[in-house]
């Protein structure tokens, strides 16, 4: 057996102890599932629904519906892998469409908004790094917006989760080879689009993070008291939104500018609603299992 797979094993072996701990009632068992699940469920909503308030909702649906279902966790996938199965399924199935699918907007129909308005100059006024690393992070979630559903599924399990072709399709319930095809779809509108527009991906497209912030902040995408993005808390050890930005650069390539966001931590008073709901009597976390 390879080192690697010896290592997998080993990791299934402490998730099986830990989920069996969990679903026998061991509340420091089911505090520890949460810990470990919910950052990277709340960066997959965030993903998918843009804004964080909407991804805070999002995650804590997911997370009572995993904590519901761990009895039915049988390690044929890493308890993250199964999570994120729980997780895509809801978050494609979401009837609240986010502001961007509700106004039906197309990458064409973005990269005509950015060019509307952009300044000659770069913002040099208060907070300038800050509001444009605002502008960038806030771009890249509106980007992935113009994707179908599908199609943006697929781009971040790939692109930005860094999964194979196997993890993704089993996440999705498909074959690799549609998995495959569809991410490739993905792949190519936004590498269209952001070499056209995008001057972090191509230093001779017309767009400059620098040069939309005054349009942002007039149009309300940006508020200078409260970033959604550049201030959001993170994991513990995880990357600040300057690692994430130097990744960027360095890698400087079409797939790097919608990656390179920081480790974003899901909101502590979520989590703390959570483990309230949990440890209050009236959901039937893991019963009759």
């Amino acid at each position: 057996m390879s080192t690697e797979a010896y290592e997998g094993e080993l990791v299934k072996a402490e998730e099986r102890e830990l989920v069996g701990r969990a679903v026998a009632g061991d509340r420091d068992a089911i505090a520890e599932v949460v810990r470990l699940l919910q950052d990277p469920l709340y960066r997959l909503a965030l993903r998918m629904v843009w804004r964080p308030a909407e991804a805070e909702d999002a995650t804590q649906e997911i997370l009572l519906r995993v904590l519901g279902n761990l009895g039915t966790w049988r390690a044929e996938a890493k308890l993250l892998t199964w999570a994120y199965r729980i997780g895509v399924n809801y978050l494609l199935n979401l009837k609240r469409q986010t502001p961007q699918e509700a106004a039906q907007l197309s990458l064409d129909a973005y990269r005509e908004g950015l060019a509307d308005g952009l300044a000659d100059e770069e913002y040099r006024g208060p907070e300038a790094t800050l509001l444009t690393q605002e502008v960038r992070l806030n771009c890249s979630q509106a980007m992935l917006q113009c994707l179908a559903r599908d199609e943006r599924v697929a781009f971040v399990l790939g692109d930005v989760f860094e999964l194979n072709s196997t993890e993704a399709a089993w996440i999705l319930d498909v074959t690799p080879a549609a998995y495959r095809k569809r991410l490739e779809r993905a792949k190519k509108r936004l590498g269209n689009f952001l070499t056209s527009t995008c001057g972090l991906a191509n230093p001779e497209a017309f767009c400059r993070c620098s040069r939309r912030v005054d349009k942002a902040v007039a149009l309300g995408r940006v508020d200078p008291r409260r970033p959604n993005f550049a201030r959001h808390p993170i994991s513990p050890g995880g990357r600040t939104v300057v690692q994430a930005e130097q990744q960027m650069v360095r890698l400087h390539d079409a797939a790097a500018v919608l990656s390179a966001h920081p480790d974003y931590a899901a909101p502590q008073a979520k989590m703390d609603a959570i483990a309230g709901l949990l440890q209050s009597g009236r959901f039937p976390l893991l019963e009759n299992q």
